[in-house]
């Protein structure tokens, strides 16, 4: 076999594994989210850590984060999440006051609307 025919077999085996390097990295998908939140009444801001699918309250809001992403570290920092997020007041049912996704670099883009809390997106982990 000459030497061209061998580099040629070389390459065309190499080929898959260079292409699949290549490849866009999808995003991590993490357990834990962790999120900002205020209490516009008393300026309390407190650091929520909120794991993938089980509810933790703020106030009177109960947050449930559906997702958290994390692009990898090799590319442009930012972290999304996908909340639910309800108000449960004493004798009255919840109400919903928030879903969808909210992103740390930019947390005005898909803010949640209430007059006494705000909650935002700082990181996954």
């Amino acid at each position: 076999m000459s030497l061209r025919r061998l580099l040629a077999a070389a390459v065309l085996c190499l080929a898959p594994s260079l292409a699949a390097a290549q490849a866009p990295v999808p995003e991590l998908a993490l357990k834990v989210a962790q999120l900002g939140g205020l209490d516009k009444i008393t300026a309390r801001v407190d650091t929520i850590e909120a794991p993938v699918g089980e509810p933790v309250h703020f106030g009177t809001l109960e947050i449930i984060v559906r997702a958290c992403h994390k692009r990898r570290p090799e590319e442009s920092p930012e972290s999304a999440a996908f909340l639910d997020i309800w108000e449960l007041k004493p004798n009255q049912p919840a109400q919903s006051v928030f879903r969808g996704w909210m992103f740390a670099s930019s947390p005005a883009l898909s803010a949640m609307e209430h007059p006494v809390f705000d909650v935002w997106v700082l990181d996954c982990h």
